[in-house]
C-alpha cells in the first residue's frame, strides 16, 4: 500500500511539472491545428437532398390473352393485305403508263408491213435489232427467211397445180387443195412456230422453245409430204411431177422445180431446227422452267382469273341451292 501511494504522488508531481505540461500542450495544439486541406480551402458541406425518396414499385406483368393475340394478328394481316393491294394498284398504274408511253413514243405494230390507207392494220411488232439479243439475231432472221421461203413455195405450188389442172382435167382436186394449203399454212406457220421462236429468243422463254419444237417438227413432216408429192393431196412433189411429165413436159418441169423447193424447205427446216436446239441448250432452258412459265402465265392471266372466279361462284351457288 505504501508503494502504491508513492507512485500516485509521483504521478501528481510529474503532472505539475512545467516540462511535461509544455509537451502535452504542444501536442494538443498540433492536433487542433492540423487541416486536411493543405491549400487552405475549407471543405464545403454537401447538403442532403431535400426531395423525399420514394420506394421502388414493381409493376405487375400482365400476359395478353389469346383473344388479344388473335386480334393483334388479324390487324397485322389486314395491314399487310392493304399494303399488298396498294402495291398491286401501283404496279398496274405503272404498267398502264408504260404502255401508254410506248404507244405515244411510236412503238406501234409494224408487221405485216401494210400501206397506211389499207383498212387492216399491222398486228405484231417486230424489230430484230431492238428486241433480239445480238447472239441470236442471225438465227432468228434465218427462221424468218425460212418462213418466207415456205410461203413462196406454197404460192408456186398453187401455180404449178393450176398449170397441171389446165392440161389434166382430173387435177382439179390438187388445185383446190393447193389453194387451201396456201391459205392455211402461211398464217398458221407464222403464228405457230415463227412467233414462238421469236419470243423465245427475245425473252429466253423455255415454254416458247418447247412449243416451237413441237410445232416445227410437225412442219418438217408436212414439208416432207409435200416434197414426196402424193397424188390428190394438193402438192407438186416428185411423184406427181414425174407423172405430169407424161402429159406435158413443160408442166412437169414446173412441178419438178416446185418439188425441189419443197425438198429444200424440208432440208433447211431440219438444219435450222438443230441450230435452234443448240442455242436452246446454251441458254439453260429446261422443261421445269417451261412448266413454271406456263403455270405463272396461266395464274397471272386476268381472263383466267375471272373465269376461275366465275366458275367458283357458280359452283358455290349451285351447292347452296341443292342444300
Amino acid at each position: 500500500m505504501r508503494q502504491t501511494k508513492l507512485k500516485i504522488s509521483e504521478c501528481i508531481r510529474s503532472r505539475h511539472d512545467p516540462s511535461v505540461t509544455q509537451v502535452t500542450n504542444s501536442t494538443i495544439d498540433g492536433i487542433e491545428s492540423f487541416t486536411p486541406f493543405p491549400d487552405g480551402n475549407s471543405g464545403s458541406t454537401i447538403p442532403a437532398s431535400s426531395v423525399p425518396s420514394q420506394p421502388a414499385v414493381l409493376q405487375p406483368s400482365v400476359d395478353p390473352g389469346p383473344k388479344a393475340v388473335a386480334a393483334a394478328a388479324q390487324v397485322n394481316l389486314q395491314k399487310q393485305q392493304e399494303e399488298l393491294e396498294r402495291k398491286a394498284a401501283e404496279l398496274d398504274r405503272r404498267e398502264q403508263e408504260l404502255q401508254s408511253q410506248g404507244a405515244t413514243a411510236g412503238k406501234q405494230n409494224n408487221w405485216p408491213p401494210l400501206p397506211k390507207f389499207f383498212p387492216i392494220k399491222p398486228c405484231f411488232y417486230q424489230d430484230f435489232s431492238e428486241e433480239i439479243p445480238a447472239e441470236h439475231q442471225r438465227l432468228c432472221k434465218m427462221m424468218y427467211y425460212l418462213w418466207m421461203w415456205q410461203c413462196m413455195t406454197l404460192f408456186l405450188n398453187v401455180l404449178a397445180c393450176l398449170a397441171y389442172f389446165t392440161n389434166h382435167g382430173e387435177a382439179g382436186i390438187d388445185f383446190g387443195f393447193s389453194i387451201l394449203w396456201f391459205i392455211l399454212f402461211s398464217p398458221c406457220s407464222f403464228l405457230c412456230w415463227y412467233r414462238p421462236v421469236y419470243k423465245a429468243f427475245r425473252s429466253d422463254s423455255s415454254f416458247n422453245f418447247f412449243f416451237f419444237f413441237f410445232v416445227f417438227f410437225a412442219q418438217i413432216v408436212v414439208s416432207v409430204i409435200h416434197s414426196v408429192g402424193i397424188p390428190r393431196w394438193g402438192n407438186s412433189g416428185w411423184i406427181i411431177a414425174i407423172e405430169a411429165m407424161g402429159h406435158n413436159k413443160a408442166v412437169g418441169v414446173i412441178m419438178m422445180v416446185v418439188a425441189a423447193f419443197f425438198t429444200a424447205s424440208a432440208a433447211l427446216s431440219v438444219f435450222l431446227l438443230k441450230m435452234v436446239h443448240s442455242n436452246y441448250r446454251r441458254t439453260g432452258a429446261s422443261f421445269q422452267k417451261a412448266q413454271q412459265e406456263f403455270s405463272q402465265g396461266v395464274l397471272t392471266n386476268r381472263s383466267f382469273q375471272s373465269a376461275a372466279a366465275s366458275a367458283a361462284t357458280s359452283a358455290a351457288q349451285s351447292s347452296f341451292q341443292r342444300n
